[in-house]
């Protein structure tokens, strides 16, 4: 799992049946005080939870767990979008997002 902002959106004509309805964000993990950028931006799929650009995101990045999320056992995927950080707390030091 990784902490990330979402910094675009993309978009595909023609998908996996699994993807229909879904939203695929591109999003660049951040560290969590500081939200600098720590590494590329890679494709999520939007796992219901509204986010959206700008969103600072938890992303679960491993395959078997986004498949989970999304309920289906045969989709192509890795990276999932599971949840929207409200706050985190690291040493004793919180950082909150609005």
């Amino acid at each position: 799992m990784f902490i990330g902002e979402v910094v675009g959106n993309a978009w595909g004509q023609y998908k996996h049946k699994s993807l229909d309805n879904r939203l695929l964000l591109l999003v660049r993990p951040i560290d969590p005080m500081t939200e600098k950028p720590t590494g590329e931006a890679t494709l999520c799929v939007e796992g219901g939870v509204g986010a959206g650009p700008g969103s600072i995101v938890l992303v679960v990045d491993e395959g078997g767990a986004a498949r989970q999320i999304m309920g289906d056992k045969t989709a192509p995927v890795r990276t999932v979008i599971c949840g929207i950080v409200d706050k985190v707390c690291v040493g004793g030091k919180e950082k909150g997002y609005e």
